[in-house]
């Protein structure tokens, strides 16, 4: 892949930064991107930013900073996205697939061909939360020292990129017919999904905040597509108006 064919490719590549406390990071993080051809960087509430640390430790990357989207939420900085790669320095209990970054980009270039993607990076000091981790379709952990093996967040961003630009290297895309669903749309369906579970009484023996972990990982490995998701919620109204039959059917045989 030429250079000009691989600008092309990491413009639907957004880096994206949660809850960073430290501008100087932001600075350092726009650099690290801007050296493998990346310049698209989404922070979440953000502690510090603008800032002259964010700027001088950019060394040249201002048009980095300068066309950094700042978000609310989660929700927001993953909008129109259909694969969010999470960073995770540590192993969970519950998780989605794991991947070293050389195993995992060239997946990402593959979504990145047609659709934009995310790579999704925690607060310096402890990571991704559990919810944030709960949006991602796969997560990354970079190999590392298992004595000492948390990375400075712009060393993360440097290693992520430049595993990313060595994968475009010899990255050929494959056609694809089929149309992945956007983060908002499979956001709808698993809100749609609790709704009606809890309308259908399923909780009653259940954790639903464990429970939902749990289904979210399930249709992270599927990787819905849009078409998948409009059947999956057409179930789901379905159930929902016979479950109300069924309730009215029984208040009017017991006279309730």
């Amino acid at each position: 892949m030429g250079f000009l064919d691989k600008l092309n490719i990491f413009n639907k590549v957004r880096v994206v930064l949660s809850h960073t406390t430290h501008p100087g990071n932001i600075g350092a993080a726009a650099r690290a991107m801007k050296t493998m051809g990346l310049q698209h960087l989404y922070l979440i509430n953000p502690r510090h930013f603008p800032d002259p640390q964010a700027t001088a430790m950019a060394a040249g990357a201002d048009d980095v900073l300068q066309n950094t989207v700042v978000c609310d939420s989660i929700d927001e900085a993953l909008q129109d996205v259909v694969l969010t790669v999470g960073m995770t320095a540590r192993l969970r209990d519950i998780s989605n697939e794991v991947l070293a970054p050389r195993e995992a980009m060239p997946q990402v270039l593959q979504q990145a061909a047609s659709h934009p993607v995310a790579l999704l990076f925690g607060t310096e000091m402890s990571g991704l939360t559990n919810e944030e981790v709960s949006r991602a379709q796969m997560l990354v952990n970079i190999p590392a020292n298992p004595d000492f093996s948390s990375l400075n967040l712009a060393s993360a961003v440097q290693v992520i990129s430049y595993e990313l630009a060595v994968a475009a290297q010899t990255f050929q895309p494959v056609a694809q017919t089929l149309q992945p669903a956007a983060h908002e749309q499979v956001e709808g369906f698993m809100l749609h999904l609790e709704k009606t579970l809890h309308e259908i009484g399923f909780f009653t023996t259940q954790n639903p905040a464990r429970m939902m972990q749990r289904l979210r990982r399930l249709y992270a490995r599927a990787r819905l597509e849009a078409d998948e998701i409009n059947i999956l919620r057409g179930i789901l109204s379905v159930t929902t108006e016979y479950n109300a039959r069924l309730k009215a059917r029984y208040r009017q045989d017991h006279d309730v």
